[in-house]
């Protein structure tokens, strides 16, 4: 085991230790010095770059972690995502620098799916414009959809889309997945039915999304895909903003094909204050805050910290992506 105590570590994610104040204890009694960022958000690849400069370790948020940020980093070791995606991470570069790539998978998967089922009700009770006009001193009324009945598609049934049937089991709804790679004996003893992706996009009153964003899977949510759902269907995407075409959604929620659509995630993070879909009064919309909460910044910050140092350690990290 090597000696790790002149490292220095980087730590971007503006959560860590913010619920529990272990985490920046423990690590800062482990390594040398530790360099947090102070901005406040993730942070760009110019602003990124001078920061990994004599940096051993990085526990990293959702930073544009490019091949142009990577010239900074002349004593990096191991970039530990404090999350799931590393799409925001050149994996090319850092394999040819042989820098160690972990992340952390499972550890927001309930926080996901709790959300997830919140936009749900959300938008088949329309609870946030329900909210406003009774706020603003009318009283409509609402004839909102019960899940119960209703046929629920998860597109994606890894650790969240798993995590989020268990929570729809209790609604007597008929559940529909589709997976690559579907776990046959989760959904047997779940009661969920594995289709093919075109029945279940075809077939679902609420389509949820749970896959990760990959070149096969960048931009999947396009017209043609739109055209396939079930007509006065909703969206909710919990994912990853790429998986969508946002123009092509916003032409089907004009045209009535889909009832509405709620998103955590959009291609560009913040979206612009001009995004079409923000206005629209059929799309609701949160600030990637899927996994903004107390249990599943703990688990991703214990999980990234043990990666890390490992790999400072020259030890195996327990989630190694590459």
């Amino acid at each position: 085991m090597k000696d790790i105590k002149r490292c220095r570590v980087l730590v971007t994610p503006r959560s860590y230790g913010q619920h529990d104040p272990n985490l920046r204890t423990e690590l800062e009694k482990q390594v040398g010095e530790v360099v947090y960022n102070t901005l406040g958000r993730p942070l760009t690849s110019e602003e990124l770059r001078p920061l990994l400069t004599g940096i051993d370790g990085y526990i990293a948020g959702v930073d544009v972690i490019d091949r142009s940020a990577l010239e900074g980093a002349n004593k990096l070791k191991v970039i530990a995502r404090y999350g799931v995606g590393c799409d925001k991470v050149d994996m090319e570069a850092t394999r040819e620098m042989g820098i160690v790539v972990t992340n952390t998978p499972g550890a927001n998967s309930v926080s996901v799916a709790e959300l997830t089922i919140g936009l749900m009700l959300s938008l088949a009770r329309m609870i946030p414009y329900a909210v406003n006009a009774t706020k603003s001193g009318m009283w409509p009324r609402i004839s909102g959809l019960t899940l119960e009945g209703k046929v629920v598609g998860l597109v994606g049934f890894g650790s969240i889309g798993k995590q989020v049937a268990r929570r729809l089991s209790g609604f007597n709804c008929s559940l529909l997945v589709y997976d690559p790679v579907p776990d046959i004996a989760f959904a047997e003893v779940h009661e969920v039915m594995i289709l093919p992706q075109e029945e279940v996009v075809r077939k679902s009153d609420f389509l949820s999304f749970h896959l990760p964003l990959l070149p096969e899977t960048r931009g999947m949510i396009n017209a043609a895909f739109l055209k396939r759902m079930k007509p006065g269907s909703y969206l909710i995407n919990t994912a990853r903003g790429g998986l969508v075409d946002e123009e092509a959604l916003l032409d089907a929620l004009k045209s009535g094909r889909l009832r509405g659509a709620a998103l955590d995630v959009f291609a560009q993070q913040p979206p612009g204050t001009d995004n079409p879909l923000l206005l629209h009064p059929h799309v609701i919309v949160t600030p990637h805050t899927g996994s903004h909460t107390d249990g599943a910044t703990n688990a991703m910050g214990w999980a990234a910290l043990k990666n890390c140092l490992a790999v400072l350690r020259r030890e195996e990290p327990t989630f190694r992506v590459m």
